[in-house]
């Protein structure tokens, strides 16, 4: 089945990952797949446009399926192999709702981050000001001690007592905090979910080449 699977990704970067996660949850081996790099602008490559039209990266089809958008890819994977894998999502009515309230919740947590990081990247040099810089940082922290308050009764998963689709969506994200410096000692309940499922197979198979290559994580999160 996972012959008719072709993936382009970029290291590093959360909606790729959450594919790869899913994938290897669900048992997917075998799929086609490729590593481009951002840096040498491969993603606006004609190979990936001829997938995803609008330059970025997952490119990911199935037989003549596009599911470009990570959670599109992820949610369509468990209704398609629901009987194959780890079930990733919960039958009772409750925990269903909270897996899909945290997962899309996700979207925020990853912007607000963004917004940090690449804010001299996509703001020209004569429109950048500090009290921009300054905003995006407070809008970050509240949104990273949100998240540290909802992990405060955590069993080790995001929502309910199993892995699930949340898991699979918003770890890379809280990954992706960490690696850019977020204080562990300052966010203890994040930090602990963090540690308690790198080593999960699933994530530990797709973590980002150039993470391991150099294990030195960056500092721009360290004052969040």
């Amino acid at each position: 089945m996972a012959q008719d699977m072709t993936l382009l990704w970029g290291s590093g970067s959360p909606p790729c990952w959450r594919i790869m996660i899913m994938l290897e949850e669900k048992e997917l081996k075998g799929y086609n797949q490729k590593l481009l790099s951002f840096e040498k602008k491969e993603h606006k490559s004609k190979e990936v446009l001829d997938i995803n039209p609008r330059g970025q990266l997952p490119a990911f089809k199935i037989k003549d399926y596009i599911l470009n958008e990570s959670y599109a890819a992820c949610i369509f994977l468990e209704i398609q192999y629901k009987s194959q894998g780890t079930k990733l999502t919960p039958d009772c009515p409750m925990e269903l709702a909270l897996m899909y309230q945290r997962m899309f919740e996700g979207f925020s947590l990853l912007q607000k981050t963004g917004q940090v990081l690449y804010y001299d990247y996509n703001v020209p040099e004569n429109e950048r000001h500090e009290s921009a810089r300054t905003r995006n940082k407070e809008a970050l922290t509240t949104e990273v001690k949100l998240w540290e308050g909802y992990l405060a009764s955590s069993s080790g998963f995001l929502t309910g007592k199993t892995f699930s689709l949340s898991d699979v969506t918003v770890f890379p994200n809280i990954a992706y905090l960490f690696r850019s410096g977020l204080c562990e000692k300052r966010y203890p309940n994040l930090a602990k979910y963090y540690n308690g499922l790198k080593d999960r197979p699933s994530i530990k198979a797709n973590w980002p080449p150039h993470w391991k290559e150099s294990c030195e994580c960056q500092v721009l999160l360290k004052d969040i």
